[in-house]
C-alpha cells in the first residue's frame, strides 16, 4: 500500500538521494503511521475494556503513543527538510535524528508505564475475559503492525533514515508485544492460569530493550560516528582513480543529517609537478565526489617527494620500523630536510583511538629507532587518529 501511494503522490520517487524525495517519503510513512496507529488504539482498547486485560489495555495505549511517534516523525521530515539559513549554513537535517531520538524515548516511557501496571496487576491478578471478537481483534493487529514494520524498515533503508529505522523497531516491538497479550488472553482462557500481569512484564522488558536500541541508533549519529566503510571505500575508489595521485589520509566525514555530507581529505601529489594541472585536477575530483555520492567535499593538496633514492630509502627503514612496532600503524606526508650538521625526517603517523601505547611512548620508541640508525638523524613525528 505503501508503495502504491508513494508513486501516486511522491514525484521522482525512485530518486532517493533527493531531500526533497526523502521528505516526501518520510512525511507520507508518518501519516499512514497516524492513521494505523489510532485504528489499533480504538480497536484494543474497546477489547482490553471489555475484557478487563491489563495487557490489551496496556497494548492499546502503546499504540497510542505509536501515533504520537508517527506526528513526531511527520514533524521531524518536515522540519529537517527546510532549507540552510544564516544560523545553520548546512541545513537542518539533523533534526531527523533528534525526532528518531525523542520516538525512542517514548518507547522508554512507554515501557516503564507497563512494567508497573504489569506488577500491580500480578500482585492483584483478575481472570481477563475472552471472546472471539478480542482474539481477532489482535491477531488483525499483529499482522498490521507486521507490515508497518516492513514498510518502516524498507524505506528507511532506501532514503537511509535513522528515524524510521526506530520506528520500525518500535512496531517490531510491538508485534511481539501483542503476540505475548494473544497468548496470555488463550491461555488464561482455556487454562486456570492467569499470566497477564507476567505476561506483560515480559512485553515491557522487550519494549524496553527496543527503545534502548532505537536510541543508540540515534544518538550515534548526533555524537559523530564512523562513516560506513562502503561509503570510505568509494571515497578511495573515486580519488584514487585520478592519474597523479599518490595517496590520500586525512579523510573526515561530517554528517549533518541523511544527505547533507561534508568530506574532507588530504591528497598526496608529487611535489614536481605542474601546481596549476595538479588544482585543476583537485577541482575535478570535487566535482566528481559531490556529483556521484552527493556530498560538498574540500581537498588539501600535499605534494610529496617522489624519485628521491635517499628518501625513498629512509621511508622504506621508517616503515619497516613501524611495522615491528604494530602493523596497525600508518605513514604519510614523509619527507626529509637535510642540514649542515643533521637530518630532519618529517612524517605523520596514524594511529587507532584505542592502541596500546600513549602518542608520546609512540614517538619516544621511533625516534629511537631512527637514532639508532644514525645520530644525526633528528625525527620529527606527528601523531593522527583515524577518523574512518
Amino acid at each position: 500500500m505503501v508503495g502504491l501511494l508513494s508513486r501516486l503522490f511522491i514525484k521522482n520517487y525512485e530518486d532517493t538521494s533527493n531531500s526533497a524525495v526523502r521528505q516526501a517519503y518520510g512525511m507520507l510513512c508518518g501519516f499512514v503511521g497516524i492513521c494505523f496507529n489510532i485504528f489499533l488504539f480504538a480497536g484494543k482498547f474497546l477489547a482490553g475494556t471489555f475484557s478487563h486485560s491489563i495487557a490489551i489495555t496496556a497494548d492499546a495505549f502503546n499504540n497510542l503513543s505509536d501515533a504520537g511517534s508517527s506526528i513526531i516523525t511527520l514533524i521531524g521530515f518536515k522540519m529537517a527538510g527546510q532549507k540552510p539559513d544564516p544560523d545553520h549554513p548546512f541545513g537542518h537535517g539533523r533534526i531527523e535524528y533528534i525526532s528518531g531520538l525523542l520516538v525512542s524515548v517514548i518507547i522508554l516511557i512507554m515501557a516503564f508505564e507497563l512494567l508497573k501496571s504489569s506488577v500491580i496487576k500480578i500482585l492483584y491478578p483478575e481472570q481477563p475475559a475472552y471472546s472471539p471478537l478480542i482474539v481477532v481483534i489482535l491477531v488483525v493487529s499483529i499482522l498490521v503492525k507486521c507490515y508497518m514494520a516492513y514498510y518502516n524498515r524498507r524505506i528507511g533503508k532506501k532514503i537511509n533514515s535513522a528515524a524510521m529505522l526506530a520506528t520500525a523497531t518500535d512496531s517490531l516491538s510491538d508485534t511481539l508485544a501483542t503476540t505475548v497479550v494473544l497468548i496470555a488472553t488463550l491461555v488464561s482462557h482455556f487454562t486456570d492460569f492467569v499470566i497477564d500481569g507476567y505476561c506483560g512484564v515480559v512485553v515491557g522488558l522487550f519494549i524496553c530493550y527496543a527503545g534502548i536500541s532505537a536510541a543508540r541508533d540515534t544518538i550515534n549519529p548526533l555524537l559523530g560516528q564512523a562513516p560506513e566503510p562502503e561509503f570510505v571505500n568509494r571515497i578511495h575508489d573515486i580519488v584514487m582513480a585520478h592519474e597523479g595521485i599518490i595517496g590520500i589520509h586525512d579523510l573526515i566525514v561530517h554528517n549533518y543529517g541523511p544527505g547533507r555530507v561534508l568530506i574532507s581529505l588530504h591528497a598526496e601529489v608529487p611535489a614536481d609537478g605542474d601546481i596549476l594541472t595538479m588544482h585543476d585536477m583537485i577541482d575535478l575530483i570535487e566535482h566528481e565526489l559531490r556529483d556521484s555520492l552527493h556530498c560538498n567535499a574540500v581537498i588539501h593538496m600535499d605534494p610529496v617527494c617522489v624519485g628521491d633514492e635517499e628518501t625513498d630509502r629512509l621511508k622504506e627503514l621508517v616503515a619497516g620500523y613501524l611495522a615491528e612496532i604494530d602493523s596497525v600503524i600508518a605513514m604519510h606526508d614523509f619527507r626529509i630536510v637535510k642540514g649542515p650538521t643533521h637530518t630532519n625526517i618529517i612524517f605523520d603517523v596514524v594511529v587507532p583511538y584505542n592502541f596500546r601505547m600513549t602518542d608520546a611512548e609512540l614517538v619516544q620508541m621511533i625516534s629511537d629507532k631512527i637514532k639508532a640508525e644514525n645520530p644525526n638523524y633528528f625525527a620529527v613525528i606527528e601523531v593522527d587518529k583515524q577518523y574512518v
